[in-house]
């Protein structure tokens, strides 16, 4: 058995995913990984970033940029990857699969490391049918760990085995906010690419406007759609409409405390850690049901969902919270309960057996404290 005080110190191991300015869940569950494992006495964790800054003359440089920047992290994976014992890697789909886990896969496998792919993306089903390597890429994988059970189904029907381990959501981040008389003060914060369908939310909005003509329109996010959206605005006359940009993560808590209502209307979903974030900052949630999110939204017990498309039942649910107190308290009240099983105290657990299983099973044998001594010794 592998265990802390057998071998004298922790299992080594090393994160490998996106960090900012990559702005999204993957950098945001890396981060949370890192930072509550910081310290503890059976599993140390470093970072290797997928997109390591450096020679920043080349930023606004693309194509130059991803060359230099591919060669980086691939060098840095070579040299730091021989140092731990399991090596995590943070995947989502397509192009960032082939460009990002891919080469962690290869450079793992060189040393004779063990893998876990950590994929996060709610586009799984079409990643894994049309990319005809994707399948036995991750068949290479020691181990396959997504964050809901939807991605868990998906992976099934590709003959792929993975668990889940729920996202962690440091609640103490963020501040429940109890809204006794709900205003119509409306969130948004998803990226504006097409699979999340920002404008069904911008839509929903012109008509519960055109009913409480207070309401007020909170956007978060940044991407390619950015000007179709801002024009939507303008031609449907909208009012109250702030566009934040992209915000980091650090500053979020206090946007969520500005609302009291979270709009989300993807097309495609996995697990999105804002509504998770919205159920901790007390915010009624009302979303569609694409993806993992019914995995999260228990309709009419912690939230309210809708079809995917269907932005007058967006309408329709989000003026029902607004006109019935009663149903929002309900709502809220159940969803904070639920952040719990999103506790680092939940989640802890389950990635120190997996690391554990994984660290007893490969041939590598633990340096003790003795190893360390011999080695001083023969430096000397």
């Amino acid at each position: 058995m592998w265990k802390s005080n057998e071998t004298d110190r922790p299992i080594r191991v090393l994160i490998v995913g996106p960090d900012l300015p990559i702005v999204g869940g993957q950098t945001v569950q890396a981060r949370a990984i890192i930072e509550n494992f910081r310290g503890d006495d059976e599993v140390h964790v470093d970072f290797q970033p997928i997109n390591p800054t450096f020679l920043p003359r080349l930023q606004g440089r693309k194509y130059i940029r991803t060359l230099v920047t591919t060669f980086k992290f691939i060098t840095d994976l070579l040299t730091k990857i021989p140092r731990y014992d399991l090596i995590h890697i943070f995947s989502a789909s397509y192009f960032s699969f082939l460009l990002s886990p891919t080469p962690a896969l290869f450079v793992s496998k060189l040393f004779g490391k063990k893998t876990i792919l950590n994929y996060r993306s709610g586009e799984a089903d079409d990643h894994l049918t049309r990319w005809k390597t994707a399948v036995p890429t991750i068949r290479a994988f020691d181990r396959v760990v997504v964050p809901s059970g939807y991605l868990v189904d998906v992976f099934q029907r590709y003959e792929l085995n993975a668990q889940a381990i729920f996202n962690v959501v440091d609640t103490g981040r963020f501040k429940f906010r109890k809204r006794s008389s709900l205003a119509p003060v409306f969130l948004s914060n998803r990226n504006f690419e097409p699979l999340y369908n920002v404008e069904a939310t911008i839509r929903a909005f012109a008509v519960i406007q055109s009913t409480f003509p207070d309401a007020s329109l909170i956007v978060a996010g940044d991407g390619s759609e950015r000007a179709n959206l801002m024009d939507l605005v303008s031609h449907l006359d909208l009012r109250k409409v702030l566009f934040l940009g992209s915000v980091p993560p650090s500053e979020m808590p206090s946007v969520y405390d500005r609302a009291d209502i979270y709009l989300n209307s993807p097309n495609l979903d996995n697990m999105p850690n804002s509504i998770i974030e919205a159920f901790a900052s007390g915010l009624a949630v009302v979303s569609t049901n694409a993806g993992g999110i019914p995995f999260i939204v228990d309709h009419e017990r912690n939230g309210l969902l809708v079809p995917v498309g269907d932005y007058e039942a967006l309408t329709r649910e989000a003026i029902r919270l607004l006109t019935s107190q009663e149903l929002a308290d309900r709502l809220v009240t159940q969803a904070l309960a639920d952040c719990e099983k999103y506790s680092w105290k939940d989640v802890r657990g389950q990635w120190v057996n997996l690391y554990r299983d994984l660290a007893e099973r490969s041939s590598i044998i633990p340096e003790t404290a003795s190893d360390r001594r011999v080695a001083a010794s023969a430096e000397n």
